[in-house]
């Protein structure tokens, strides 16, 4: 634990080895620079693949490169006009055709699962869109005829890259007429208000003291994340943010179907205290599009809840986009912050880097 007497200031100074502030604070930046790279005069084969009549899109990537692909099947779901599935893993799908649009997203390049999958598909005649900043993934592109590069921007950890790697992935969509194109004056209003939440939410200023309020309320407790189905890759980025960042475990829950069968676990409806329960601290994220059913089921859930520790985090925007990027940013915040709080350098990562070395020494297996 953190030394209380040691200011957040202090602790970032001490703790931020590789510059996380200041990757979370470029965040929006990042997102509109992404968005201008994908056009035809950089990318004169994204053409080829407007005329192809695509079936739908399968996103191959790990951890947080594949995020991206969460993201984008969550806006299909709302206003695509194709299917989109993420696929973790080495081996290509079963299912799998080739008028099913790949695309590879790995910020390093060289994960080995993506790159395993890319690499069978292609053989099999894939088309496929990397997005990466180089390594092997990349090269694939020099190989291999219809397999074409997004390159992305380097020199951070993955995690922080999201800005980077889902706004080109969201552009690429929209160029192909796969996802609805955002109009250029919603997209610049939206970008101006998600900056200004990316500043309000900064936890080393006075806007951002509700954050560090709150990072300082989950230091000592469990972790569940629960929130409606629209919002599960919020969630799942959530969690895994503070696996990364905060080194801390989380469980997440979706509305309704956790309504059907973890909520008996949950309790809270007899007088039977469950410590465990009681001590397990609570956050609801919500947003104004959420179904009337959901909305019904979450309240009662709030209050039924059988913890004290319970807090709501409401996505602000005008669209299931904005609203899933607002979370977004807070989230990477408030788990910086509680790194921080503690002690922990919120860019480690040993444990992945042991297994990477141990699967290196025979990557054969």
């Amino acid at each position: 634990m953190a030394d209380e007497t040691i200011s957040i200031e202090d602790l970032s100074q001490q703790l931020d080895s590789e510059g996380m502030i200041g990757f979370t604070q470029s965040f929006v930046s990042d997102i509109e620079n992404g968005f201008s790279v994908v056009n035809d005069s950089h990318l004169p084969w994204l053409n080829e693949l407007k005329t192809r009549d695509w079936k739908g899109v399968l996103c191959f990537g790990m951890g947080g490169s594949a995020a991206g692909g969460d993201f984008l099947a969550r806006l299909a779901d709302a206003s695509g006009s194709r299917p989109f599935i993420v696929h973790r893993g080495y081996q290509l799908p079963s299912w799998w055709s080739t008028d099913w649009l790949i695309v590879a997203t790995s910020h390093s390049g060289n994960t080995e699962e993506t790159i395993a999958a890319t690499e069978a598909a292609l053989k099999r005649g894939a088309t496929v869109v990397v997005i990466a900043t180089g390594g092997v993934l990349a090269g694939l592109c020099e190989l291999y005829e219809h397999c074409h590069l997004i390159p992305s921007m380097g020199g951070q950890p993955p995690r922080t890259a999201f800005g980077h790697l889902f706004s080109r992935q969201l552009a690429l969509m929209e160029h192909l007429g796969l996802l609805p194109h955002q109009p250029n004056d919603e997209r610049e209003a939206m970008l101006v208000r998600l900056e200004y939440a990316c500043q309000a939410n900064d936890f080393r200023n006075e806007s951002g003291v509700a954050l560090l309020d709150l990072a300082l309320a989950l230091r000592e407790h469990p972790i569940s994340l629960l929130g409606p189905t629209e919002l599960q890759p919020a969630l799942i980025r959530f969690k895994n943010q503070l696996n990364e960042n905060s080194g801390r475990f989380a469980r997440i829950g979706v509305i309704p179907e956790m309504n059907h069968n973890e909520i008996v676990a949950w309790g809270g409806v007899s007088d039977d205290a469950d410590p465990a329960r009681a001590d397990q601290a609570t956050l609801f994220l919500t947003w104004d599009g959420l179904h009337q059913r959901v909305r019904r089921r979450m309240d009662w859930m709030v209050e039924h809840t059988p913890t004290d520790f319970a807090w709501r985090i409401h996505g602000e925007g005008t669209s299931l986009l904005e609203v899933l990027l607002h979370h977004c940013i807070v989230m990477d915040w408030l788990t910086i912050a509680l790194a921080l709080l503690h002690g922990k350098d919120p860019a480690a990562i040993r444990p992945i880097q042991a297994l990477k070395g141990y699967l290196s020494d025979d990557a054969s297996i």
